[in-house]
């Protein structure tokens, strides 16, 4: 073969090699060095220096150095991330605190207010049990006798709560020196007879009188007992005080 077709053969891929960039330059370089490295490594036995061919085999030191530095390199981008993480995991902790905390005062509000819902409730339920339930009084009546006692007994009674004064002894014997206790008894003599109006009834009261002194809630009737007693002592209460004072004819 000619010469100066070798040459050209040989002297393209030095061209091409020379062409590439200093940082190409240093990548084949360090890989062939680890190429060379990883092949004396495998080729020594028992932790031997160097091969027989020659090349230099990687130093311990220099293997124990990268593999620091790969750890060194893991340590610093796993340190904020740890970090990171306990904070995250600290503020899901403090939230889920909170939220617990949260559910614990509503539930505790809920209860509150169904337990106030349920009190307004009853009351309520009592209070229309109550208002469709009247409140009856029993009050016996108070009966009297059909007789002199009797008619002064309740007599006394409406004067009590008319506020009209009296006792049982002054209407007694005033009755029995003005009729002797007949509540038909008519005085035809006297002077009111005289004018025209006799005296009535079992306190001998004139008409005009005992129109004039009628006590509200008895009968209009002049000669029934009660309206008669209660009409003469009201008269005798505004003239003489009480119709305990009258003694004689009045």
């Amino acid at each position: 073969m000619p010469k100066n077709i070798l040459n050209r053969r040989l002297s393209r891929p030095l061209e091409k090699f020379s062409a590439l960039n200093k940082q190409h330059k240093i990548a084949i370089a360090g890989v062939s060095t680890l190429g060379a490295a990883a092949i004396a490594l495998s080729a020594v036995p028992g932790g031997a220096a160097t091969v027989a061919t020659g090349v230099p085999a990687a130093s311990t030191k220099q293997v124990a150095a990268e593999h620091s530095q790969v750890r060194d390199l893991d340590a610093t981008l796993s340190s904020p991330l740890t970090s990171e993480k306990v904070k995250l995991d600290s503020i899901e902790a403090k939230q889920k605190a909170a939220a617990a905390k949260q559910h614990t005062a509503d539930a505790a509000k809920k209860k509150a207010a169904e337990r106030k819902a349920t009190e307004s409730r009853s009351a309520k339920e009592t209070a229309n049990r109550s208002a469709k339930r009247p409140q009856m009084e029993t009050v016996a009546a108070k009966t009297y006798r059909n007789n002199l006692d009797g008619w002064i007994r309740q007599s006394l009674d409406i004067m009590h709560a008319k506020g009209i004064p009296g006792s049982y002894h002054g209407l007694h014997k005033n009755i029995m020196r003005e009729s002797s206790g007949n509540p038909r008894a008519i005085n035809g003599w006297d002077i009111n007879a005289i004018n025209g109006v006799p005296s009535k009834g079992l306190l001998q009261v004139i008409p005009p009188t005992f129109s004039t002194y009628h006590v509200k809630g008895t009968s209009w009737n002049i000669y029934d007992p009660v309206a008669n007693i209660t009409a003469a002592a009201n008269y005798a209460a505004h003239r003489y005080g009480t119709i305990d004072n009258v003694n004689s004819a009045y």
